[in-house]
């Protein structure tokens, strides 16, 4: 394998390098999804539908608890990639150091919380009714791993910020295809039920901490820590807090979103509802997974040139990761349409969620062409340090458009409003980010341009 280098983001044509960036993450992120989609299909068909509800009410207590290492990953990449285009290697490895420390620190606090109060966290999230005692199972053991997951989010954005994105489709890939092993051994083999799904998910995360961990230890990472890194600077938190507060927004969001959804749609339609809802979500993650490329790929290409001040390389990037994104986008989107029944079976043979989730689908995805605008704009600003404007944008769809529509519309369409709130707020985030990236980049782009 050539050597690469974190100079190559500021130096190769910008189409070959999003490609170069964009295909590892998309194949990481499709792997990853696909092991979220093979392990609902797998505790759908070997459990029974009750264990996909019961796994969607855990994600987003265990998501957000692990979205602390995203978001500090995240906003520490931003500020390292930024660095190494200045060549500030010492900045870049304190960035690093605090990173690892703050990411412990907080996830594992948050576990010990999170176990204390297991018994009104679960029926909170709709862990209601019989959904209760297998989501309580797979929460529980769940939770040990996250600390190990943390890690492995906040590591794989910084491997990608160094311009490595073959090793962060690595770690990406084990530990999905290390659950999908441990699924099949432990609920399969070993009839382990609930408890061997969460088990399986649990062994995946450590797995992957194992590989990043190497990693850096290894010839092929710019970024070696020694002790004096690790001791937190004030000046340093403040700033990866600050960048990193957007991305912990969005999965505190999406955690609230979870909230919202599971229990209107148990109030609407009880377990079978909610289900369908478990399906769509796996789609929504696994489906859009090269526009999420894309956009892993576009954060190291902009934050390194913009730290270099190559301003007409953001702008070319900028255009290239839209245009790609929506092409992309337009592929899923066909798909999707013609294909749900086929999709749904897949999951279970139940009647009633088999009727119902089809038509939810495609409510859902029905503006999938343009999404990818709207995540390369907040990701734009994520990238340039803009730490307002990347939270602002970040939170328009859901937080501003989103969780209002699913309170007015079910009053007028019942359950359908529900599924009518994805596009309608798709479609106004989409205009409303499409506004401030024009604007951005006219007023300090273009006057920048180094001739």
């Amino acid at each position: 394998m050539a050597k690469v280098s974190s100079q190559d983001l500021g130096t190769e044509p910008i189409g070959k390098l999003l490609i170069r960036q964009a295909v590892p993450a998309s194949i990481g992120i499709l792997v990853m999804s696909l092991n979220i989609l093979v392990d609902t299909i797998f505790v759908g068909n070997w459990i029974g539908p009750t264990a996909i509800a019961a796994i969607n009410v855990v994600l987003p207590v265990s998501f957000f608890i692990a979205a602390l290492g995203m978001a500090i990953g995240t906003g520490g990449s931003s500020i390292i990639s930024r660095a190494l285009g200045a060549d500030n290697r010492k900045k870049a490895l304190t960035v690093f150091g605090n990173q690892i420390t703050l990411t412990l620190l907080l996830t594992v606090s948050l576990v010990v919380l999170g176990l204390y109060f297991v018994d009104s966290i679960i029926p909170a999230f709709g862990g209601k009714g019989a959904i209760f005692e297998p989501a309580k199972i797979y929460y529980v053991i769940v939770l040990y791993g996250i600390p190990f997951l943390a890690l492995c989010m906040m590591g794989n954005t910084v491997i990608r910020a160094e311009g490595k994105p073959k090793f962060a489709m690595y770690a990406m890939m084990i530990p999905s295809v290390g659950n999908l092993v441990l699924d099949y051994i432990f609920i399969k083999v070993f009839d382990f039920g609930m408890h061997g799904a969460a088990w399986a998910t649990t062994g995946s995360y450590v797995l992957c901490l194992a590989f990043i961990i190497w990693f850096f230890f290894s010839k092929n990472s710019e970024l070696h820590v020694t002790e004096c890194f690790y001791r937190l600077k004030l000046p340093i938190v403040k700033e990866i807090g600050s960048l990193g507060f957007v991305t912990l927004s969005r999965q505190a969001i999406v955690s609230v979103t979870y909230l919202l959804m599971n229990n209107i749609l148990f109030d609407l339609g009880g377990e079978t509802s909610v289900t369908a809802y478990a399906i769509v979500g796996r789609m929504l993650m696994f489906a859009l997974f090269p526009v999420y490329g894309i956009t892993q790929g576009f954060l190291p290409i902009a934050g390194f040139n913009y730290g270099a001040e190559k301003y007409k390389r953001v702008r070319e990037t900028i255009m290239t990761a839209i245009k790609f994104g929506i092409g992309l986008a337009a592929i899923v989107f066909v798909f999707l349409m013609l294909f749900p029944e086929a999709i749904t079976s897949l999951f279970t043979q139940d009647t009633e969620v088999l009727k119902e989730t089809p038509p939810a689908m495609r409510w859902v995805f029905a503006a999938t062409p343009i999404i990818g605008i709207q995540l390369i704009g907040a990701a734009y600003f994520q990238a340039i340090g803009k730490a307002t404007p990347a939270l602002l944008l970040t939170l328009l769809r859901q937080g501003l458009f989103f969780i209002p529509l699913i309170f007015i519309l079910p009053s007028f369409y019942g359950e359908l409003g529900v599924w009518m709130a994805f596009p309608i707020s798709d479609v106004l985030a989409t205009m409303v980010t499409t506004y401030f990236l024009h604007r951005e980049v006219k007023l300090n782009l273009l006057p920048k341009e180094v001739v």
